[in-house]
Parts: C-alpha cells; sequence; structure tokens
C-alpha cells in the first residue's frame, strides 16, 4: 500500500467537499434538516475535512493562510466528541457560506503541487 502524501490529503477535502455540495444540492435547511440520511453524510464528509486538514504540514498551512486549517479541524473535533449536541444551524451554515469559498483554495494546492511535480519530473 502506497504511503499517503499531504496531496492525498488535500484531494480528500476536495472530494468531501464535492460530495457534501452533490448530498445538499436543491435542499434548503428544512430539507436538510429533515433528511437523517443526509445529515449523517454530509457530518462524515466534514469530519473527513477537518481530519485530513490536520494531516497537512505546518509549512503547507502557512503556504496558504487563506484556508482555514484550524476551524476546519476544530469542525471535526466538534462533530466527533460532540455527536450528540450538532447545532444544525451551524453546519448548514458551513455547507452554504463556508464550504464554497474553500473549494477553489484547496484546488489551487492542489494544481500548484502538480506544477511542481511535473516541473521534477521533466528534471
Amino acid at each position: 500500500m502506497k504511503k499517503r502524501d499531504f496531496t492525498d490529503y488535500i484531494q480528500d477535502i476536495l472530494d468531501s467537499i464535492m460530495e457534501v455540495k452533490e448530498f445538499t444540492q436543491g435542499m434548503d435547511f428544512e430539507g436538510f434538516v429533515g433528511d437523517k440520511k443526509t445529515i449523517n453524510a454530509v457530518t462524515r464528509s466534514l469530519e473527513v475535512i477537518g481530519e485530513a486538514g490536520k494531516k497537512i504540514p505546518d509549512s503547507l498551512r502557512e503556504k496558504y493562510p487563506q484556508i482555514p486549517w484550524k476551524r476546519m479541524a476544530g469542525m471535526r473535533d466538534k462533530l466527533i466528541h460532540e455527536y450528540w449536541s450538532i447545532d444544525l444551524e451551524i453546519v448548514w451554515e458551513v455547507i452554504t457560506n463556508e464550504l464554497p469559498p474553500i473549494e477553489p483554495l484547496i484546488q489551487k494546492v492542489l494544481n500548484d503541487h502538480r506544477e511542481v511535480e511535473e516541473i521534477l519530473k521533466e528534471e
């Protein structure tokens, strides 16, 4: 099995953001809170985003300070450790207002790294 590096975790974050979009497409808040399967799927994806974010090296986090790395990890911790008291209004706020601007930033991290890898392969 291949050892995972930070690009794998970045891809996990991107995939999970896209899953959240897919799971909640066309939903409003009332539809979301009334759909236990979607709630569970979304919270799992948010947990993955936070856990994968914790695996990103500090040097890379510092290179992309506009990405809320600590907030992503904090959301994961809250979802895992306080699972019985998840505030769905906060989750919805994250889904609708916080994840969309993060997606292109995460994509940029991935693209930047791939460009460097291609240059190194050519040398």
